[in-house]
């Protein structure tokens, strides 16, 4: 991790209260008029959820995972078949009356999936069957819980269903761990801890013992297997099964679960799912459900507070500030700032209009890369770099500065600078 970054997650605390950093950095915003829990993203906190949405989408592209889409309303049958009605409506929105059926705001995207799934016969032959999106999904959360975007009645998950065999179930818990891993090291934050959710006493949870103690045998193996250290929870299970929930801490020490991985007998039953088998039966799936970072709205609080704004350079919403010393090195500026655009860089000019020289790197300290050109760097086709974490380089030709920024961005990597 940078000098940067790493100084503002040891400072993670109430000076990075996402909410108040979102409005000084310009990343989210609300308004009455849109409604409590609604909030909008402007174009910098924009740049950070696209990014974030694009790393995840990639990183299943490459594990195998297809990419869907679905509506964020759904009849009210739908909910009550997964069982979402009866276990889980206290939390959703009113039904709404359509034409003589009710419609409800979706609380979950997996009765969707279970849908596509078996929209057509499937063989043993495609299972594993990977299936994920990013998805809008709405609670009726209280007004008194909500709170910028750690606490939100429009959510967007990055959600992810696979279904497979009882065999498989094991290994595709341990490749969402894997994944899960990775994306945390990329985004330069860390989980408190690891937790089994099982369920607890007085809680609305599917009544099938037999199917609880299997999954939750399965899940257990795979946390013990995994070496990871972990806590169990009487009453933090989904309702459908037992899950392992990733723990994250925010600037007040509040902890929540960020990203998870669920096993569920449940739902391939209740919506009757099937798979021919190599004997030519009908067997049925199990349903993994896994996120890897959770809801997007989620995940950027924490990074804003892990960070103070400070985001990797992957993540940045504004990756390099071009600074022209003088309105003569400006064409110079505008050149370097199209070259960036062209390798997709997010690039901003910050001219002497803005003030002094040092008043303009001051300005643009959150930002990973600051490319300096005075008169002599204008001359000769150079730009002296200076980090985030207060390095200066020496000047070198603008062409070969993007394109050792572009490596590092597009590799997700934590550090500033590679010095090889």
């Amino acid at each position: 991790m940078n000098t940067a970054t790493a100084d503002h997650a040891d400072d993670h605390g109430p000076d990075h209260d996402h909410r108040r950093l979102g409005r000084e950095l310009g990343l989210f915003g609300t308004d009455p008029l849109i409604g409590a829990g609604l909030p909008y993203w402007l174009p910098d906190g924009a740049a950070v959820r696209h990014a974030l949405e694009e790393y995840v989408r990639d990183a299943e592209r490459r594990a195998g995972y297809r990419h869907v889409y679905s509506p964020v309303l759904g009849k009210r049958e739908l909910y009550e078949i997964s069982g979402h009605w009866s276990h889980y409506s206290d939390d959703m929105f009113p039904p709404m009356e359509v034409g003589g059926e009710q419609v409800v705001l979706r609380p979950s995207l997996c009765p969707h999936h279970a849908l596509m799934y078996r929209s057509r016969s499937r063989s043993y032959r495609e299972l594993p069957l990977r299936m994920a999106e990013t998805g809008g999904m709405y609670r009726a959360e209280l007004s008194g819980v909500l709170g910028g975007l750690s606490r939100v009645r429009a959510i967007h998950l990055n959600d992810a269903h696979v279904f497979c065999t009882l065999d498989q179930v094991a290994d595709e818990a341990r490749a969402a761990l894997e994944m899960i891993r990775r994306a945390y090291e990329a985004l330069g934050i860390r989980p408190a801890r690891f937790r089994l959710s099982l369920p607890g006493p007085g809680g609305k949870y599917v009544a099938d013992p037999e199917k609880w103690r299997r999954s939750t045998a399965l899940l257990t193996e795979v946390l013990d297997g995994s070496g990871l250290s972990y806590e169990t929870a009487e009453g933090e299970a989904a309702f459908y099964g037992p899950k392992i929930d990733v723990q994250v801490v925010d600037a007040a020490g509040r902890e929540s679960t960020l990203s998870t991985v669920q096993v569920d007998f449940h739902q391939p039953e209740r919506f009757d799912l099937r798979y021919i088998g190599a004997n030519g039966a009908r067997h049925r799936p199990v349903m993994v459900h896994r996120s890897i970072i959770g809801s997007v709205e989620r995940a950027v609080a924490h990074l804003v507070e892990r960070h103070g704004g400070a985001f990797p350079a992957w993540l940045a919403p504004v990756q390099l500030a071009v600074l022209p010393v003088s309105e003569g090195q400006l064409p110079g500026a505008e050149r370097l700032l199209r070259r960036c655009a062209d390798i997709g860089l997010r690039a901003e000019l910050a001219g002497p209009e803005l003030g002094s020289l040092g008043a303009r790197v001051r300005a643009a300290r959150l930002v990973p890369y600051q490319a300096v050109i005075g008169a002599k760097e204008d001359a000769d086709g150079l730009v002296a770099l200076r980090l985030r974490d207060g390095r200066r380089l020496d000047p070198m030709p603008g062409a070969d500065a993007l394109a050792r920024i572009d490596a590092l961005v597009g590799a997700h990597r934590a550090e500033l600078w590679d010095t090889e």
